[in-house]
């Protein structure tokens, strides 16, 4: 009988589990001064990678034996919590408390022993000064662990070590771990971040020629980054990150451009929703996107703003009060953290006046998404009106395409108008439901014709 992914990679979770906790035994005994089977942490055999989606992650990111460690530590509480149990020891000679140099949490719920920073240090230097500096400047700045953002380190409370810090594990990454399938972050106030994509294809986006060349360089970076800043003369010149403005009406297929953008390039697409980020409370509003910030810049997302005005508009240069200094403010650290941003980030606006001129200097690109144009209507049209909503072979589109300068946003929902219409009377669709459509459309934008 075939072995199932979680068979596979449960064999592996269970070697490198057995291997932390031989690990901890045996520092915990060197660090006593009782007998042990090794002479130091790194004499313990580490397990071999057997083809797991464990191990294809381990080997993707080039993890040494001490980073493998780190995150078996930080692992443990998720699947063997038991593993941990070791460091409960009381120092009952002196205190009787726990050992401080262990570092460690109670959860509120949780009953076993939660890895802080602290515990992974004393694992990996024990009471040596010098390895424990070591590894406490490159293990959180410079290590696969951080860069692939496997394992954070959670900021302590105020006034605290930093070390002192729970280890915790993203959830996406989490399920990656466990299971090889990398869990969508949840939409909420803490992460203000919707997973967006599209059904449709390019055939369907209708753009004039100057627009999809524009689209098409964009392309051309999201497709080659990595191969042009592996040359050193480009790395030098060129910073990794892309900043694109798409403007023009709604409706234009902004949206869809970033949708079809990273459906051709393999990346995730994720729209900002402004309306969950801007916070009256101070501070709230840098917090709320430096958390969609810190998970995108590991996990070449495309962070895509929309209705961006409403955040990165133009900004108050007399500061009268309070409240429009905390906003320039807001703005400064945003256009900070998109310009280092090492990914791709597009924002939509419906008017290119109406952002602030500081940022609009730093985009590689302002795409103007205009009006379709008669000729381009009709083809709209006509991708809409096919199959079940298809118009008798007598009735065409090219008279309401000459008429009625729509976008296709708003074709779409004179479309959806004459699907209900044709569901309500069981009949087909006519060109009077569309011209009815039309009409309501028309109104919901004040006009008449």
């Amino acid at each position: 009988m075939a072995l199932t992914t979680s068979t596979i990679n449960g064999a592996v979770l269970a070697a490198e589990l057995h291997w932390l906790e031989q690990v901890i035994a045996t520092r915990l005994a060197l660090y006593f001064g009782l007998e042990s089977t090794y002479a130091t942490i790194t004499a313990v055999p580490v397990p071999k990678l057997t083809a797991s989606p464990y191990s294809t992650l381990m080997k993707e990111q080039k993890l040494s034996a001490e980073e493998r460690l780190v995150l078996a530590l930080a692992l443990a509480p998720h699947v063997q919590p038991q593993v941990l149990d070791a460091f409960f020891a009381r120092n009952a000679v002196h205190f009787d408390r726990s050992f401080t140099e262990f570092g460690g949490l109670r959860g509120k719920g949780h009953g076993g022993f939660l890895p802080t920073g602290e515990t992974a240090l004393f694992l990996l230097a024990g009471d040596d000064l010098a390895e424990r500096l070591r590894w406490q400047t490159c293990l959180w700045h410079d290590s696969a662990l951080t860069r692939a953002d496997l394992v954070r380190l959670v900021p302590a409370e105020a006034g605290e070590p930093a070390a002192s810090g729970a280890l915790a594990i993203p959830a996406d990454q989490l399920a990656r771990l466990l299971t090889g399938a990398r869990a969508e972050p949840t939409y909420n106030s803490d992460f203000p971040a919707r997973l967006v994509n599209t059904p449709l294809t390019w055939d369907d986006l209708v753009l004039d020629f100057q627009v999809s060349e524009e689209i098409a360089e964009l392309r051309t970076w999201l497709e080659n980054q990595q191969g042009l800043l592996a040359d050193e003369h480009l790395r030098r010149h060129l910073k990794p990150g892309y900043r694109a403005l798409f403007y023009g009406p709604p409706g234009t297929g902004k949206t869809l451009t970033a949708c079809l953008l990273g459906q051709a390039t393999g990346r995730p697409v994720y729209r900002i929703d402004l309306s969950m980020v801007v916070s009256k409370y101070i501070g709230e509003t840098e917090k709320n996107l430096g958390r969609v910030f810190d998970m995108a810049e590991h996990r070449h997302w495309i962070l895509f703003f929309d209705e961006a005005d409403a955040l990165f508009g133009k900004r108050s240069t007399a500061a009268s009060s309070s409240n429009d200094r905390h906003a320039n403010q807001e703005t400064a650290y945003l256009l900070q953290r998109i310009e280092d941003f090492p990914g791709v980030v597009i924002l939509a606006s419906n008017l290119k006046g109406n952002l602030d001129e500081a940022f609009s200097r730093r985009f590689q690109s302002m795409v103007y998404f205009p009006m379709p144009a008669p000729a381009e209507r009709l083809r709209l049209w006509n991708q809409a009106f096919t199959g079940p909503a298809a118009l008798p072979a007598s009735e065409d589109l090219t008279d309401i395409a000459e008429k009625h300068a729509l976008a296709g946003g708003a074709i779409a929902n004179v479309l959806r108008y004459c699907v209900l219409a044709t569901y309500r009377h069981g009949r087909p669709v006519s060109l009077a439901d569309v011209r009815k459509g039309i009409q309501r459309e028309l109104a919901k934008q004040g006009k008449t014709s």
